[in-house]
């Protein structure tokens, strides 16, 4: 549940970045949310290099497996890491 949250927050902060080049947010928040947005990208788009060889275990597509991970990052590839380690450990015990 907290996954699904934290996922839909991302994307709403994606939204208001992209909104406020169209219509004017109150106050300031049209640049903050601006550099927020392009901060998350940016950080995502270190993690995909960082984290491939996870990305890379996507049972989809590995371009749909790295558009997820520059939308969510962590979120995305951190439960392949572990489903990966787990299947490792299983193998181990054999």
């Amino acid at each position: 549940m907290l996954n699904l949250f934290l996922k839909a927050s991302l994307l709403v902060v994606y939204a208001l970045g992209i909104a406020s080049h169209i219509v004017a947010l109150p106050g300031q928040a049209g640049p903050i949310v601006q550099t927020a947005s392009l901060a998350l990208l940016l950080i995502h788009a270190l993690e995909c290099l960082l984290a491939y060889r996870y990305i890379n275990l996507y049972e989809g597509a590995l371009a749909v497996s790295l558009m997820l991970s520059m939308l969510f990052g962590l979120l995305h590839w951190m439960p392949l890491a572990r489903k990966a380690r787990e299947a490792a450990l299983a193998q181990a015990q054999q």
